[in-house]
């Protein structure tokens, strides 16, 4: 009987080692290698699950580049407008997608609600987690008919097992909730533990690119907002998707963080009901407060995210001090983007904000990363300490530098169409976007700044 041995695993890369060292020399992260005990397989020839999933590696021929016919094949429609766009145009045949997210958030709501909704599909939904039985009751309160020949349930935790049940069932798409619950009989560990996710990821990999059956992966994430696991498995995948969200709002986000065929710049918006997810076309609708009149520290900003413009509200809130020290604090923002901007407030527009506490929200829960964010934090943040408030019909765009000019953004046109077809009458631009621009297109009035300044004098005069 073959004696087991002690490893040292990586938990951020997988690198291994022999024996713990402090600071891992792979990727230079310190205390990150976890003690496992694994059985002395290094003479064998493959695990099972392995030779299974990778039986046709062995008879790959080396090609020329020339020899190689380019053709696209058809994406497969996900019937799930949001998730077609994250996944750039719908489902690549033969990849693997790692849908990650908090607990509770809504991952297994939202592949269960799409795939039963795909009735062309042959789909093997395989659950680690929870019983047949609730599967049943989730499918019932999503008010979903799914097709009793095509949608078929695996609860089973056993990756032998689960090849097996594909060999005979024939899927046409895989689903694995979650990758941390499966577990091979070849590595003697946990489920869960890095070498089993590891092993179990290589093996659906192999499996999803032989086969040409794309296989979707559901991972947990760690308490520091990462995926759980070697970070190797974010390597090993085609594409990783963020869903995230507070559960506090109603709003869900699913980003792309990674993905080969198609942009990692686009974003998802769903809102959560009693029904399951619903799809939101239009958030610009969802993230404005209805009645503004008179708030004062409230500011609209025309966002771009991926290729979808939309209106968002920021939100800002200016107080004496009370404790000596000024805090600050933004919610949905760059921190460090936000000292930047009330430094360049102070020292470019004059108003003192060194003894005062500064708090910054992105309305509705959402997190945004775009640059022509910037003139609507400093304008929320002036409304809020002056106690004045900007006119509802007004928005703006336009990224701040450090000397107090307005930079020209991108897209500028669909930000500007976007704000008309709200309703707004007034939007502040960078005035070189004003050179590419044809003003006779809109008939929302266009404000070209070129400084902070400009724009301040033109909101509260």
């Amino acid at each position: 009987m073959a004696k087991d041995k002690i490893a040292y695993v990586c938990s951020n890369c997988g690198q291994e080692s022999p024996k713990w060292v402090g600071k891992c020399p792979a990727c230079g992260q310190w205390n990150t290698f976890k003690e496992i005990r694994v059985a002395d397989t290094r003479q064998q020839v493959a695990s099972s699950a392995a030779a299974t999933a990778g039986h046709a590696l062995r008879s790959n021929k080396v090609l020329k580049l020339s020899d190689i016919s380019a053709h696209d094949d058809p994406r497969i429609d996900m019937h799930d407008a949001e998730l077609n766009r994250v996944l750039g145009g719908g489902l690549v045949p033969g990849s693997i997608v790692l849908l990650g997210g908090e607990p509770g958030i809504g991952k297994s709501t939202l592949l269960l609600q799409t795939m039963l909704n795909m009735h062309e599909k042959r789909i093997l939904y395989v659950s680690g987690e929870e019983s047949a039985h609730q599967l049943k009751m989730r499918a019932e309160r999503l008010n979903a008919k799914p097709s009793d020949d095509n949608f078929l349930i695996l609860c089973e935790n056993s990756l032998e097992t689960i090849f097996e049940h594909i060999k005979e069932t024939t899927p046409e798409l895989v689903v694995i909730d979650s990758i941390q619950t499966i577990s091979t009989e070849d590595v003697e560990s946990s489920a869960g533990s890095i070498a089993q996710v590891r092993e179990c990821a290589s093996a659906l990999l192999r499996f999803a690119k032989t086969a040409g059956v794309p296989v979707i992966l559901i991972g947990h994430i760690t308490k520091e907002g990462t995926l759980a696991g070697p970070k190797i498995l974010e390597h090993i995948v085609d594409t990783v998707i963020q869903f995230e969200g507070d559960q506090h709002y109603m709003y869900r986000i699913l980003r792309s963080m990674k993905n080969r065929f198609g942009s990692t710049s686009e974003l998802g918006i769903y809102e959560m009901q009693q029904t399951g997810l619903r799809q939101v076309s239009n958030p610009s609708e969802l993230l404005l407060t209805q009645d503004r009149d008179g708030l004062s520290g409230v500011a609209i900003s025309s966002a771009i995210e991926g290729v979808r413009p939309f209106l968002v509200e920021t939100q800002a809130l200016v107080s004496t001090a009370a404790y000596g020290t000024p805090q600050r604090s933004a919610t949905g923002f760059d921190q460090r983007r936000l000292n930047m901007l009330l430094a360049v407030l102070e020292k470019r527009v004059g108003f003192k904000l060194m003894q005062k506490d500064v708090f910054l929200n992105i309305a509705g829960g959402l997190r945004v990363t775009d640059m022509a964010m910037d003139l609507s934090v400093i304008a929320a943040v002036l409304s809020s300490n002056v106690d004045t408030p900007i006119d509802s019909d007004w928005c703006m765009c336009g990224e701040v530098g450090l000397s107090g000019e307005v930079r020209p953004v991108a897209r500028i046109e669909q930000r500007i169409a976007e704000a008309e077809k709200l309703g707004f009458t007034h939007i502040i631009i960078p005035r070189h976007n004003l050179s590419a621009l044809e003003r006779k297109m809109f008939s929302i009035e266009l404000v070209p700044v070129r400084k902070v300044e400009e724009a301040l004098r033109a909101l509260f005069g």
